[in-house]
């Protein structure tokens, strides 16, 4: 099961992302929840890139995402997610999946966090991509259409499951078993992301917010704008600009977004590109 946020944590998790407490608890309250969440928090990974501290703990989380008003990546996210609605009365599961598994071998195990929930028959909810479901789908293979941007959960090699993304995502896609659970493994996984030089998180600037008509993010310097008719890019000109971005279209509040900037431009100049 999943950590659960306390009474007064929940109170202030559900005025941050704008629901009620659900009266009960059957997949349209965990639609409405995951919907809101999708739709209130931004996906980030500054903390890596900047070399600040994070970690797996949804409490921690909390403190960031909800009283600071930042957003995360796929531990926060999810983590978040799972312990709000475990704190809700759902039966939630944290599962151990591996983003880019299909690629990278079983070296990706742990380095993805998501989350089955349990009625009659499971559903997959998945806040931690930044760029993919904005509902949970239920868990069984097939295909699935949102806002126009399609996804399939298929049968990867033996009883791994992998979620593909869509055309146009970032990531496009990460296997996962319906009841793996590997608390160390997520562990592991996630001080590699955020210590070793090898790490994307540590070398790209990656932020991503969904809006009903569309998903914004930047990579480095870039703002790209996705549709489910394509995706257009623009360059950030300078820090102001990236500052505005941060505060009007991303809605975080980041320490010394100046800094940020600066290693984005650092970034830059020593790629090989």
């Amino acid at each position: 099961m999943a950590e659960s946020l306390t009474e007064a944590q929940l109170d202030a998790y559900l005025a941050r992302i704008g629901v009620r407490r659900p009266e009960r608890t059957d997949p349209a309250a965990l639609k409405a929840i995951h919907r809101a969440h999708a739709y209130g928090f931004t996906w980030e990974a500054i903390d890596c890139f900047m070399e600040w501290p994070t970690s797996v703990d949804p409490q921690d989380a909390f403190a960031k995402m909800v009283e600071h008003r930042r957003g995360g990546w796929c531990y926060e996210m999810n983590g978040l997610l799972g312990a709000a609605l475990s704190a809700c009365g759902f039966a939630v599961t944290r599962l151990c999946g591996g983003v880019r598994r299909a690629e990278l071998g079983d070296l990706a195990i742990g380095n993805h966090l998501t989350l089955r929930v349990d009625f009659e028959e499971p559903w997959l909810a998945e806040v931690g991509l930044g760029d993919a479901l904005v509902d949970p789908i239920p868990l069984v293979v097939g295909s699935a259409e949102q806002r126009g941007y399609a996804f399939a959960l298929e049968h990867a090699d033996g009883d791994w499951l992998r979620f593909r993304n869509h055309a146009y995502s970032g990531a496009p896609s990460f296997d996962f078993r319906a009841d793996y659970v590997d608390e160390p493994a997520l562990g592991h996984a996630q001080r590699y992301l955020r210590e070793a030089e090898a790490s994307p998180f540590r070398t790209n600037l990656v932020i991503q917010r969904h809006f009903p008509d569309r998903i914004e993010a930047v990579r480095n310097a870039t703002r790209y704008t996705t549709t489910p008719r394509g995706v257009s890019e623009r360059p950030i000109r300078d820090a102001e600009e990236f500052t505005a971005l941060l505060d009007g279209v991303f809605q975080i509040v980041v320490p010394c977004p100046e800094a940020v900037w600066d290693r984005v431009c650092q970034v830059i100049d020593l790629s090989p590109n």
